[in-house]
């Protein structure tokens, strides 16, 4: 048993069930918000995949270290930004601030603390890459007074755990 009394496997379905009701609820939630949507952390591209059809029409840009997806979860090049967080992200908000309607920020590790830390070096960055109204949906906690903390949308699985998954909207 890992914390919360759940298997990691009572984990694992926690987090992805409440990673596809957050992507879901900000779908609907942003169908009046202009702007981009961002997968930051491509991983297998589970979550890009589900990307694209809850935001069809929307550019989403794609940021990772190596890509290591499945073929058929693999953005075009000019939709892909390949490198660290710390110097891809940055790059992009240079391109205009304020034009993202949803970041999804998949960005954990085995490494608690390193993880924890990324996203607080993330909150300021995203608040900055979002539009008024725009969703932070991500795996860490990512306090910024720029951000609401919503509450996890019901997954359909019963109880969520409270950090199962980060869901914020941005004030304004």
């Amino acid at each position: 048993m890992t914390k919360g009394g759940l298997t990691r496997l009572e984990r694992f379905i926690a987090r992805t069930s409440a990673q596809r009701a957050c992507i879901d609820a900000a779908s609907r939630a942003t169908e009046n918000v202009p702007g981009d949507v961002w997968e930051v952390g491509l991983g297998n591209g589970r979550t890009y995949d589900h990307l694209r059809e809850r935001f069809p029409g929307r550019t989403i840009v794609v940021f990772d270290r190596e890509i290591a997806a499945h073929p058929d979860c693999v953005p075009s090049g000019d939709m892909m930004r390949l490198g660290d967080f710390q110097t891809t992200i940055p790059e992009e908000i240079a391109r205009g601030e304020g034009r993202v309607a949803v970041i999804h920020a998949d960005i954990g590790t085995a490494n608690i603390e390193k993880s924890r830390a990324m996203g607080r070096w993330l909150a300021p960055i995203f608040a900055a890459a979002l539009a008024p109204g725009g969703y932070l949906i991500g795996d860490q906690p990512m306090e910024d007074a720029a951000f609401e903390k919503l509450n996890l949308p019901d997954a359909g699985s019963g109880a969520m755990p409270e950090d199962a998954y980060f869901f914020y909207r941005k004030r304004g």
